[in-house]
């Protein structure tokens, strides 16, 4: 396994980051049966976009790109979306490390993401990490999403001892 750094996703590498989602989206897209899963079918220009309304932490193997997460903070919560790692590097660690950078970057107290509910791997990463299920949404027949929240900090006010 090679030596990865995590840094801040720069700027111009909408391209190289949507080549790796689209990768790492494949075994999501066998799942459902459905290569229309929006992480494969999402622009260029949408994903140059929604860069510019949050933040991106890229894993790097030396020059390649092997793993991001993106966030965005929105009314006091942590919003975790598209953790993705190269399908050769998978159960590595990589995932792991990201989510828990991601988490340890923001000073809210509290994340949330979400996952198809038959992605049991995506499951059981963020089981193992502390995420909880809130609610499940049914986006349509084959396809339902589980939502899931961690407390990331003992909110303020909160009992003490």
């Amino acid at each position: 396994m090679p030596t990865v750094d995590l840094t801040p996703l720069p700027p111009g590498a909408a391209g190289e980051l949507l080549t790796l989602q689209r990768a790492a989206y494949v075994t999501e897209a066998q799942l459902y049966d459905d290569v229309r899963l929006p992480a494969l079918v999402q622009t260029l220009a949408e994903l140059e976009h929604e860069l510019t309304t949050g933040s991106c932490l890229a894993a790097r193997a030396g020059s390649r790109l092997v793993g991001a997460v993106r966030t965005r903070e929105r009314d006091g919560v942590l919003h975790v979306g598209r953790l993705v790692v190269a399908p050769d590097l998978q159960g590595h660690g990589i995932g792991t490390r990201l989510l828990l950078a991601a988490e340890q970057a923001t000073g809210l107290p509290r994340a949330t993401l979400f996952t198809g509910a038959r992605s049991t791997a995506n499951l059981r990463l963020y089981g193992r990490h502390g995420y909880v299920e809130s609610h499940r949404e049914r986006v349509r027949p084959g396809l339902e999403l589980v939502h899931l929240v961690k407390e990331l900090r003992p909110t303020e006010g909160g009992s003490g001892g």
